[in-house]
């Protein structure tokens, strides 16, 4: 096979064991002989445990097992999930109640875990399951995004979660009081279920008191942290793997109540046990996404320059704190709460409120979709009302090329930037020159046709720092160890050919090894977009460490100074030797030698800064008036991703996202009813979007290299969908304008936009 060139398109190696029903699951992974586990979870949104009778369902067929709270409790175990929270304005924290990992005399949203029954099959699981009886007694279900009446939590006596603020409120309040105009605008922000392609499961086993557990996630270090706290058990006592992972998008990036009862059964019964949701239970059970309202103001001088920028939103935590919840909509929102402009004069309030609903945390972007969102669809209203052409409004404000490395307003360092010179590209690639021919084309057709833009910036998220191993083992070929974690990004393709790239090893002979804490250190795990950035940047580190221990080792074999010794990137060269190993010959030297000492190479690097990828998405959408079906026709993206080691796969990550963003912005809307049963709990009830709402895409880049890491790269996983949001809102938007509509919220299905079209004529007859 021919050594993976630099930067080049290569195919994803990975895709022929997926595509081929190879692939290896959590559900394929399981050991045969484990027990099926299934969940008994809550009937409703709230209420008083009065009795939970599981005695006909321990006396089942086949049932080995029924664990509850009280179980727990009297083996000791009273672990509360972890979670993050934030900062209050007036300085103290966040509401944080504990989340038990199973539900303790309250039950407090439908779907919540009571009871894990585990049987010899899933079928006598379920018939037992129908055998427990629990009574309550109701109490109110609480959902407004508001102080509620009936506290979900003793902790947070009015549901309120946290009030946190950021900026200068003084200095704000002073820029609005003076400036030429003001735009405001209220948006909404619509809850999504992630629905991965493979539901949320597990499987767990104990040899002694070692554990093992298995499950479908996004890194194994943070859930091996809980595991140790939740069992009281020694670090090297517990090993978390992750297989084939069917799709993550930050949902799958936390530990779940169901892993550590599925754990603690297998300890109970010395057996393996094995979990694996249903559909309706991952819509009832998985974190949610987004489901926040806003209100946002711009103030304006005479020139149409943004002198500041205000905003309050409101969140909606559903019953407890998942993992970063609280974190997502203030602290990681604000990493890019003026997104690509230059103001300095800003101040956000952020209130995050309980509910009797499915708690709700990272999806694809955490927080930077969501502020990008608010941020572009009120610059698109301040066009609109300030009378001004949007993509000149944009360029006015743009931070200028002069300015960088730019210190924003929350603290961010943006290093570079071009945001002028993509923004040109993108009215060139979307072909705005014929916008209006095309409108023409559509209104004599009796439709309506918009064209929307956005100009997204994100900032790279986790820690950033990440470790590396890379191994020359006897049967030959090298082994990389990873702490990422492939969700179906393509790691096994980009790692293996970024090591090539660095050591001219084929790339058909390097296997990358992840999502096994027993194999290497601690790594940071996949989210944020952070992979690509922090594991090239301390492979480099690696490489480097093997090509000075290499060098060291032909020059004592060969008598001279190890300074006589250079590497090209591919085979090692000695000043008076006709010798040039490749690395992998230079390492069977070595293991010939006995020096296993260069056999295998750790590494941890820290990367000196984040990096910002940043872009322009264009949609043009027409919309039939008679039925409110809305058809995305065209949509360009230029993209600033900086250097690429595979631009096949970054365009793939551009793909997706947009789908995503595609399918919250035409169709995914999370709908419960006043007494907070989930009325959206299968594919029936929630649309996804299908092929034909998916447009063929226009997509190229434009790279600025960046300065905050040694490759010049800037993560891609997310950009698509924090670009996509308002794209597609904005051009629905513009296309209801003539219409008078004007206040136009995601999500755009048929009926709701025919509904706004319809409110409007009657307003105006």
């Amino acid at each position: 096979m021919e050594k993976f060139g630099k930067s080049q398109p290569v195919k994803r190696v990975e895709d022929i064991r997926f595509l081929t029903g190879e692939g290896r699951y959590v559900d394929d992974v399981a050991p045969e002989s484990a027990l099926r586990a299934f969940v008994f979870r809550s009937p409703v949104a709230h209420a008083t445990i009065t009795d939970l009778d599981v005695s006909d369902a321990r006396d089942a067929p086949g049932v080995h097992m029924v664990v509850t709270a009280q179980d727990l409790a009297d083996a000791g175990i009273t672990y509360g999930l972890k979670t993050t929270p934030v900062t209050n304005t007036d300085g103290s924290t966040g509401a944080y109640p504990r989340r038990p990992v199973l539900a303790e005399g309250k039950l407090n949203f439908v779907g919540e875990p009571v009871a894990l029954v585990v049987a010899d099959t899933l079928e006598q699981a379920k018939d037992a399951a129908e055998l427990i009886v629990l009574d309550y007694d109701d109490l109110p279900a609480q959902l407004a995004l508001a102080p509620g009446d009936t506290a979900i939590h003793a902790e947070a006596p009015d549901n309120r979660a946290f009030d946190w603020s950021i900026g200068d409120k003084a200095a704000t309040d002073a820029a609005f009081a003076k400036a030429a105009r003001v735009v405001t605008l209220d948006v909404a922000d619509n809850r999504i279920i992630v629905n991965a392609m493979e539901p949320r499961g597990c499987h767990a086993n104990w040899d002694g008191q070692r554990l093992h557990i298995a499950f479908g996630g996004q890194g194994v270090w943070g859930p091996k942290a809980e595991f140790v706290d939740c069992f009281g058990l020694a670090p090297e006592d517990v090993q978390v793997t992750i297989p084939d992972v069917g799709g993550g998008f930050g949902m799958k990036a936390f530990v779940y109540p169901e892993y550590f009862s599925v754990a603690f059964a297998a300890r109970e019964l010395g057996q393996p046990v094995r979990w694996i949701a249903e559909r309706t239970e991952s819509m009832l059970s998985d974190n949610g996404g987004r489901d926040l309202t806003h209100t946002a103001s711009l103030a304006f001088d005479a020139d149409n320059r943004i002198t500041a920028y205000t905003l309050h939103s409101i969140c909606n935590m559903g019953a407890y704190n998942s993992t970063f919840a609280q974190q997502i909509q203030t602290n990681l929102f604000a990493r890019v709460l003026m997104g690509v402009y230059d103001v300095q004069t800003t101040f956000a309030r952020v209130e995050g409120f309980f509910t009797n609903t499915t708690p709700v945390d990272a999806y694809r972007g955490a927080g930077r979709p969501e502020a990008i969102y608010l941020l572009e669809r009120v610059i698109d209203r301040a066009a609109r009302e300030l009378g001004v052409d949007g993509w000149e409004l944009r360029h006015k404000n743009f931070i200028p090329v002069a300015n960088f490395p730019y210190k924003t307003a929350t603290g961010e360092l943006y290093d570079v930037g071009d945001f002028s010179r993509i923004l040109n590209n993108a009215a060139a690639l979307s072909d705005t020159a014929g916008l209006e021919a095309r409108k023409a084309d559509s209104a004599a057709r009796g439709m309506l046709r918009g064209q929307g833009l956005c100009y997204y910036i994100e900032s790279i998220l986790g820690q950033p720092f990440e470790d590396v191993k890379v191994e020359f083992p006897e049967e030959g070929g090298a082994l990389i160890y990873v702490g990422t974690q492939s969700n179906g990004q393509g790691h096994e393709t980009v790692f293996a050919q970024f090591l090539a790239d660095q050591t001219g090893i084929p790339a058909d002979q390097i296997t990358v090894v992840q999502g096994d804490s027993d194999r290497i250190a601690r790594g940071g795990g996949t989210g944020g977009s952070r992979s690509v950035t922090n594991q090239t940047n301390v492979t480099l580190k690696a490489v480097a460490s093997i090509v000075t221990a290499f060098s060291a080792f032909l020059a004592e074999e060969l008598g001279i100074d190890p300074g006589q010794v250079s590497f090209d990137d591919e085979t090692f060269r000695a000043e008076g030797s006709n010798m040039t190993p490749t690395m992998l010959e230079v390492a069977r030297m070595a293991r010939d030698k006995g020096r296993d000492d260069l056999l295998s190479f750790s590494e941890t690097a820290e990367l000196p800064g984040r990096s910002y990828p940043n872009g322009a998405h264009v949609a043009e959408v027409e919309i039939d008036p008679e039925t409110g079906v809305v058809r995305l026709d065209r949509y360009s993206v230029v993209d600033d991703f900086g250097n690429l080691i595979n631009p096949m796969l970054a365009l793939g990550q551009v793909h997706g996202g947009v789908a995503q963003g595609i399918g919250q912005a035409l169709c995914e809307q999370v709908s419960y009813d006043e007494d907070g049963q989930l009325l959206s709990a299968t594919f029936m009830d929630y649309a996804m979007p299908r092929a034909d709402q998916i447009p063929m895409m226009t997509c190229t880049f434009a790279p600025v290299p960046s300065t905050a890491n040694p490759m010049g790269m800037k993560g891609c996983g997310e950009a698509g969908t924090v670009g996509a949001l308002a794209a597609v809102a904005n051009a629905v938007q513009d296309a209801l304008w003539e219409r008078g509509v004007r206040q136009a919220d995601m999500p755009f299905t048929p009926h709701r936009v025919w509904a706004m079209l319809q409110d409007e004529a009657i307003a105006a007859e």
